[in-house]
């Protein structure tokens, strides 16, 4: 029984001395300062639905180059708050909604005054300059 006593010990000390290491993720509270760059954000952006996965959007540049598709949806961010929202139109066409946008943490809000199309919020994952991916919240959801 003893020659195992020693083993058992070392093992117990090492998981306690790991353990101690572990420092729990930072997070990031609501309303601090956005969590990506937001003039990364202000340019014209379109739903890639083909790389979509899970609960994840991914939106592309309207400079890149898309595989054919039936019509895209996407939104255009100006540098002052103001956005424009690109909706398929019922003629198969693009219908411009404008509205505003702010930014907390790592969430992006889309508020449209006239009500003339839904209020919704992104929550930023991962932004680079040829890549957007977000999960979208319609207010009231």
């Amino acid at each position: 029984m003893k020659p195992l006593l020693l083993p058992l010990a070392l093992a117990a000390a090492s998981l306690l001395l790991t353990a101690q290491k572990c420092t729990p993720p930072k997070r990031t509270p609501k309303g601090d300062a956005a969590t990506f760059d937001v003039a990364a954000m202000q340019r014209t952006w379109l739903h890639s639905h083909e790389e979509d996965h899970g609960d994840t959007i991914v939106y592309r540049p309207n400079t890149y180059a898309f595989r054919p598709s039936r019509g895209r949806t996407g939104f255009e961010i100006g540098p002052s708050g103001e956005l424009t929202q690109y909706d398929i139109a019922p003629t198969d066409g693009l219908e411009k909604h404008v509205g505003k946008w702010r930014v907390e943490g790592n969430t992006f809000y889309a508020t449209f005054p006239e009500k003339n199309s839904t209020d919704y919020s992104l929550r930023v994952l991962s932004l680079t300059p040829e890549r957007l991916e977000a999960v979208r919240k319609y207010v009231g959801q």
